[in-house]
């Protein structure tokens, strides 16, 4: 059985209210509607509503994977397990996440790179910093790039003690921020030089 699409509204956010043989069907998002082409006058045969519900899920996913976006990078894997989590398919998940890749919005490499500085401009050790990147379940070969790109953890602890804190708590606090027992033995030797 096949029913023809009588109209097409458009409503509001990105959604288009479909109306099949006189009579208000579903609220559809525009994207999918325009990418199976549906126009009215069209006949939707049981192929085209397959292929409209598959674009409905992909847009679904897409949707909701920008919504996470919004408040903050994400690791293409962090995003993936959201919307397998929220029951969305692997296909619709993965058309999703390659549509936020090719735009450039989910890039690990990139997100790594920028949290990595950030980081240590707070002030935090390698250690620290690789834990906080593979948390984001970014991969390792970008949490390593990311880190080795990185001022050298000795000349971001230096600028740090160029401060009045006490040597002690200075040193507490540089190991409680990540910094490697290395860094924090020279930084050690360099306040006893100074005594």
């Amino acid at each position: 059985m096949t029913t023809t699409v009588t109209g097409l509204r458009e409503r509001t956010r990105g959604r288009i209210s479909v109306e099949l043989d006189g009579r208000p069907w579903r609220v559809l998002p525009a994207d999918a509607v325009v990418r199976v082409g549906l126009t009215v006058g069209r006949q939707l045969d049981r192929r085209t509503a397959r292929e409209l519900a598959r674009e409905v899920r992909r847009a679904r996913a897409l949707a909701q994977a920008k919504r996470a976006l919004v408040t903050g990078g994400r690791s293409r894997r962090e995003l993936d397990q959201r919307l397998a989590r929220t029951g969305h398919t692997g296909a619709a998940r993965e058309d999703a996440l390659a549509s936020l890749g090719r735009s450039g919005l989910v890039d690990d490499a990139e997100l790594a790179r920028g949290r990595a500085e950030a980081l240590a401009r707070r002030g935090y050790g390698n250690a620290a910093i690789r834990a906080d990147l593979r948390k984001r379940l970014l991969p390792a070969e970008a949490v390593a790039e990311a880190v080795s790109a990185l001022e050298p953890e000795v000349a971001r602890a230096r600028r740090l003690c160029e401060t009045e804190i006490p040597a002690a708590k200075l040193l507490r606090r540089l190991a409680g921020r990540g910094f490697s027992r290395d860094t924090l033995e020279e930084i050690g030797t360099a306040f006893a030089r100074e005594a």
